[in-house]
């Protein structure tokens, strides 16, 4: 949580840094803070269920570039997660893997409102609007294994230390979030508004499962200071067999991994006032 704050702050003191001031499409009308809730949709959860639907926390800066566009730049925590016991399929129950990780998002995203709308104005008070954007976005996976936590990265539960380079990956990845939502001002400087927003992924590795089983063999004999063999099949856990044959399906490479975050937030417009030259269009400038 700490680091979304950093964020946050930084991102508000280069919006009001000279540079920013010296280039009017730099200004930034209001400031917002967000919360709700997120869920995560991959190998482990490819049927879309919501049983592991965490909060979100988040605050952005935006520029209204017209009353129907507005950019905002975005700072989001959340802690994801899912476990194959939630799933149906046998085959998946089986396998018996599960995952947590934080995600620290920054992106940029533009809007596009469906209706004319003016903060102050309470003839365009309201509107339905359309997001889409691109950003980066930080994620560790871990699992707890007797007792004890571990990231899942630096074990190469898909044989990333035994030669597999391939499979190698990044804890940053880029996102690209894609939604809608309502705005709705209430008074004064104030606006709320509530988004539900996908975030679609280059990565496969939010979960650390992606293709296929190498095989226990290429792992050393599992122990409390190097779990890796015991954490790449999970599935004599609950089965007291062995699932996981080198080449065997572990996960669905063909897909990216995804988390949705639905939030509401409310914004504060800086000083605000009508000009007067600008009573007839309805339009309140903002500085």
């Amino acid at each position: 949580m700490p680091r979304i704050v950093s964020i946050f702050i930084v991102l508000f003191v280069l919006a009001g840094s000279p540079v920013a001031r010296a280039q009017s499409y730099f200004t930034i009308n209001e400031y917002g803070f967000t919360a709700g809730a997120s869920q995560y949709f991959g190998d482990l959860n490819q049927n879309y269920g919501i049983k592991t639907i965490a909060p979100a926390y988040g605050g952005y800066l935006r520029r209204r570039m017209s009353n129907y566009i507005a950019l905002k730049l975005v700072a989001n925590y959340t802690n994801i997660g899912y476990d194959d016991k939630y799933n149906k399929v046998p085959y998946e129950v089986q396998r018996n893997l599960n995952f947590k990780s934080v995600v620290y998002e920054g992106a940029i995203q533009a809007e596009f409102n469906f209706f004319k709308f003016v903060t102050g104005d309470p003839y365009f008070r309201f509107t339905p609007y359309l997001t889409g954007g691109v950003g980066m976005f930080y994620y560790n996976p871990t699992t707890t294994y007797k007792g004890v936590q571990y990231d899942l990265k630096p074990l190469g539960t898909e044989g990333q230390n035994a030669g597999y380079d391939n499979r190698k990956y990044s804890n940053f990845a880029a996102c690209f979030p894609i939604g809608a939502g309502v705005k709705y001002w209430i008074k004064g400087g104030i606006n709320v508004s509530f988004e539900i927003a996908d975030r679609i992924t280059t990565t496969d590795y939010i979960d650390d499962v992606s293709t296929t089983y190498v095989g226990a063999d290429k792992f050393k004999p599992a122990s409390i200071s190097n779990p890796s063999r015991a954490l790449q099949d999970r599935s004599s856990e609950v089965t007291g067999g062995i699932l996981g044959k080198a080449g065997k399906q572990r996960g669905n490479a063909s897909n990216y991994d995804q988390y949705m975050m639905a939030t509401f937030s409310i914004s504060f417009n800086f000083k605000t006032y009508r000009c007067p030259q600008a009573l007839n269009d309805d339009y309140i400038k903002t500085y």
